[in-house]
């Protein structure tokens, strides 16, 4: 399906949070349909399938396909979403430019032979990084900086265009060609419909709401960009794979869209404090310079992120949850990542309106 009419997939999608609920049902017949779907991709004889514990919007699981380990994605909305394809070719892409990620080993989202789209990748025999963060074993400095440094290097990928890609557009020609022609389209797409989805469930205030919305629409100089740039749009540590101190992998590209070269550390600031961001500052200034007003660009990609991010928490019941969900720190509630949202939420407005140092994080 188009994503035109999309700013975040996970909220914005026809079944809004689809595969975002804590104990999800398999379906009926899937495993055994993707047992066979894997079998005749690879002329396999045996096909081993173990559910992966991971927590996200796709059913995932552990394959073994004739002795060759694989990780496999599967996405079975009720949309018809192709987007694992133009994801792989996205995986590849990045992967070109020096940042690691893992190799797509397989992939058909047509649904001609199973009614959903799968996505075998090779299996990268490390956890994700939030597995180190929540124990507290994380080198946060060093993988802060490497961060920085791979996010200023897949920016070299270009693309005609704003915000999600067209899949048709890829699939006729390979071309990377996002939906919007102003970046501000992209930008404040469905803002009023979240916004005001967070006052109807409140989580803001009506007054609230109004500073929020004439704060962006003060700063609109800011989203005249002439050109766009790869963003991952969901970069978080559950979606890097690695040891305590080394990034194995980059995962995950399925919501990248074409957009602003500060995105992508703001969503950094939607999770850490100031010396992470500051350090994955410091790793993007390593490869390419900082763009003009990055600061105030920072901030307001940031407060749009987190209106998102609220939306999702709020919509899904994140608040609810305890610390054996991803999001949650050791020893920490649901209360407390409400708390966060809000206090993140309010700084990031207040660093746009004064241009505040990183520091203040």
């Amino acid at each position: 399906m188009s994503r035109r009419a999309i700013h975040y997939w996970k909220c914005d999608r026809p079944a809004a949070f689809h595969g975002t609920e804590e104990r999800r049902p398999l379906p009926p017949g899937l495993e055994a349909d993707l047992r066979a779907a894997l079998r005749g991709q690879f002329a396999a004889r045996a096909v081993e399938l173990k559910p992966a514990r991971t927590q996200g919007n796709h059913l995932n699981w552990l394959a073994d396909v004739d002795g060759t380990p694989m990780f496999v994605r599967v996405e079975n909305g009720p949309e018809g979403d192709d987007r694992l394809e133009l994801e792989s070719a996205l995986l590849n892409r990045v992967r070109a430019t020096g940042v690691p990620t893992p190799r797509v080993q397989g992939c058909d989202a047509g649904r001609r032979r199973v009614p959903f789209a799968w996505q075998a990748l090779e299996r990268i025999p490390h956890p994700d990084l939030n597995h180190w963060f929540k124990q507290g074993r994380l080198d946060a400095a060093q993988v802060a900086f490497a961060i920085g440094a791979a996010v200023a290097t897949w920016q070299q990928i270009g693309a005609t265009g704003f915000g999600p890609f067209d899949s048709e557009a890829w699939h006729r020609d390979g071309a990377l060609i996002a939906y919007h022609a102003r970046y501000e389209d992209y930008f404040t797409l469905r803002l009023e419909e979240h916004l005001r989805f967070l006052v109807e469930r409140g989580f803001l205030t009506e007054s609230q709401r109004a500073e929020i919305a004439e704060a962006i629409a003060r700063h609109h100089g800011l989203l005249q960009l002439s050109a766009g740039c790869l963003v991952h749009k969901d970069l978080a540590l559950w979606n890097i794979l690695g040891s305590p101190d080394r990034i194995a992998a980059f995962i995950d590209f399925d919501d990248a869209i074409s957009g602003d070269p500060m995105d992508d550390l703001s969503l950094l600031a939607c999770f850490h404090d100031a010396a992470f961001v500051e350090r994955a500052f410091a790793g993007y200034a390593s490869v390419h310079p900082l763009p003009p007003e990055h600061r105030r660009r920072f901030w307001l990609h940031l407060l749009r992120n987190l209106i998102v991010k609220a939306v999702i928490r709020v919509g899904v019941g994140y608040f609810d949850r305890d610390d054996g969900f991803f999001l949650i720190g050791a020893g920490r509630s649901g209360a407390d990542l409400r708390r966060f949202t809000e206090q993140r939420l309010a700084l990031a407005l207040r660093g746009l309106e004064q241009n505040a140092e990183l520091s203040c994080l």
